[in-house]
């Protein structure tokens, strides 16, 4: 119990105020931290002792595990002075001049902030103008900042000097439950300790301890049913057991604790786990229905049955994890034989269905009939098969090997679930049956097998290739990326023209297929959008596919290269050579090459007109 926790009084004196198990049982000095935070102690104990005192701590973990307690645990042990110590120490239990206001939070030399509330630069730059001061009575001035990664950016920029090179009579604990949020840069000038979640374990203990001290009368398995819905945090957990005791009486029981948080019985949570894997829907939905009836939250079910699932199989790779104080008798002895029993693949199935099935009953405006659901689907997907089950199975039926009967017992069990290859031949073999099977009120034909001579001629069929269906032909045919623009010239697509000649690199084209290369810097929708446009235009199925191989130039470099060979052949050329030396300073702009002119022919008139004969007709003077 803390010697520092202020008490209550009325105006005569006596006390009158409650103080919460949380508060009162609050650790006082570093051997009250030992309970699940051993490594954090032991690394500020050989601090301590070899005088290496950091300027800045840095202490991160989730909700009540102790943050704030030991950043005053620590400014108490920087300012530790009795009669016969004066020095910083980690030795806390006779207590010093300084130690209950530092634990109550109301010493002028250690400033507590929360940067919840504070959050600025202007809240930064006050203790920026403070530092330069020496504390008024103890060894140094503590700046305790409490949800640190709540500062804006400018606030965590202007401490980063002072952080850095501080007063020698300053010291700097942050706590945080976002260590993600804080900058490397302010994280790289402090220690860091990442206190870890309190196990289950511990906190069983820890509880046991509280409850004796104050008188209460506790069952185990209430303890580690309060454990359990802690989740690794000390506050949490007294705040239920605080709760638990009221509840009760004064006496926490396990059936009350039950009620008090909405759990189902964990030997009822195991027998419908059972009813699950066996498939046995009616079963599971009767005791859901029953613990249902008895005040258990649908949701609740349904996550107790996630973690019991959990444990089989991490029983089925660690076994020595039965031993965990905060499991129930039941717990450690179904599971260790649901463990041998189910197959990894079924708890892995039935693991990610209730994943899913949770938020969705949490979520639902009927919690219950969404739990039923939940509970009927993980029933019904215990019978079926494993994947390399259905795989080994469809792959026998495929070679002809193992000969199915309908009454053949099932292989590779999986949870008590029937293979579907073994069900799906007996249906099928049923339907035959039935189908063969003729009804009563026809006339029935019956057929006999007439045995063939050996002499009779064999009739064969003639078989008739069936002609292969002709591909369909593109609309357009495309048979390099010119044509390509050009179709996007036709199309009035100039921003895909545009994109295609800077950046499409052509490794192979043919109808329906594509392959380029493209560079880093390419839109990264321009291969759909070819896509797209190209099964528009030719009116057929394109596969555009991007290749590794470097593929021709792009256009735009053609045509580069091109020109570049133009204005290499005009240098060379003799005339443009003379023009050059005889012009100094004279450039070629532009090459271009003149068509060839073709001549039309004239066609040839005749001299005179003449009959079909040969006959000159008269008239010579005929004019055309």
């Amino acid at each position: 119990m803390s010697d520092f926790e202020p008490k209550a009084s009325n105006s005569e004196g006596s006390a009158t105020g409650y103080r919460v198990l949380a508060r009162k049982y609050r650790p006082k000095d570093f051997s009250d931290l030992m309970v699940g935070q051993e490594p954090m102690v032991r690394t500020l104990t050989n601090a301590f002792e070899t005088g290496r005192i950091a300027q800045a701590y840095m202490l991160t973990g989730v909700r009540g595990v102790g943050k704030t307690t030991t950043a005053r645990i620590l400014a108490r042990a920087l300012n530790y002075k009795t009669a016969e110590i004066d020095k910083p120490t980690i030795d806390l239990k006779v207590p010093g001049e300084h130690c209950q206001a530092i634990m109550e939070g109301r010493h002028v030399d250690v400033i507590e902030m929360d940067a919840a509330s504070h959050t600025g630069i202007d809240d930064i730059r006050e203790i920026i103008e403070q530092v330069r001061y020496r504390p008024v009575s103890a060894r140094y001035k503590v700046y305790i900042i409490d949800e640190v990664h709540m500062l804006s950016t400018q606030a965590f920029n202007g401490l980063l000097k002072t952080l850095e090179e501080p007063p020698e009579h300053v010291k700097f604990i942050f706590a945080t439950t976002e260590i993600r949020k804080v900058p490397i840069t302010v994280l790289s000038r402090c220690q860091r300790f990442d206190l870890r979640r309190i196990s289950a374990g511990d906190l069983v203990g820890l509880f046991s301890t509280i409850s004796s001290k104050e008188g209460i009368e506790a069952e185990e398995e209430a303890l580690a049913m309060i454990a359990r819905a802690a989740e690794g945090s000390a506050r949490d957990g007294l705040s239920l057991l605080d709760q638990a005791i009221a509840h009760g009486g004064g006496v926490v029981r396990a059936d009350a604790v039950r009620g008090m948080l909405g759990l189902a019985d964990r030997a009822r949570i195991v027998d419908l786990f059972g009813h699950i894997v066996r498939g046995d829907v009616t079963a599971a939905l009767a005791e859901f229905g029953s613990q249902y009836e008895a005040g258990a939250n649908p949701t609740v079910v349904l996550t107790d049955l996630a973690d019991f699932t959990h444990l089989v199989t991490r029983l089925k790779y660690i076994p020595s994890a039965a031993q965990d104080p905060s499991l129930s008798e039941v717990e450690r002895v179904r599971g260790a034989e649901l463990s041998e029993s189910v197959s990894v693949s079924t708890l892995s199935r039935i693991w990610q269905m209730l994943l899913k099935g949770i938020p969705e009953a949490e979520n639902s405006s009927r919690p219950a009939g969404a739990a039923e659901m939940v509970i009927i689907r993980l029933a019904h997907a215990a019978h079926l098969p494993s994947p390399e089950d259905a795989a080994r199975r469809l792959l026998e039926m495929a070679e002809g090997g193992e000969s199915l009967q309908p009454g053949a017992p099932p292989r590779g069990g999986n949870g008590g679930g029937a293979s579907a290859a073994y069900r799906t031949a007996a249906v099928a073999q049923q339907t035959v049956e039935v189908a063969a099977r003729p009804s009563s009120a026809q006339p029935v034909a019956h057929l006999h097998s007439v045995p063939k001579p050996d002499n009779m001629p064999v009739v064969v069929g003639r078989t008739e290739a069936r002609p292969d269906e002709a591909p369909p032909q593109p609309k357009v045919h495309i048979n390099s990326l010119e044509e390509l623009a050009e179709l996007c010239t036709r199309n009035r697509d100039p921003k895909l023209r545009a994109l295609l000649r800077n950046f499409v690199r052509l490794v192979r084209i043919e109808p329906g297929r594509l392959e380029i290369n493209l560079p880093a810097e390419a839109p990264k929708s321009l291969v759909s959008d070819l896509q797209k446009r190209l099964e528009e235009w030719t009116e057929i199925r394109w596969m555009v596919i991007l290749s590794r191989e470097a593929g021709q130039p792009t256009l735009v470099e053609a045509d580069a290269s091109m020109r570049e060979a133009r204005f290499l052949d005009a240098r060379q050329d003799p005339d443009v050579a003379a023009i050059l030396s005889r012009f100094p300073g004279a450039r070629i702009t532009d090459v271009r090459i003149r068509a060839p002119i073709v001549e039309e022919e004239t066609p040839s008139l005749p001299a005179a007109a003449e009959s079909a004969e040969g006959d000159i007709l008269p008239g010579d003077d005929i004019e055309f």
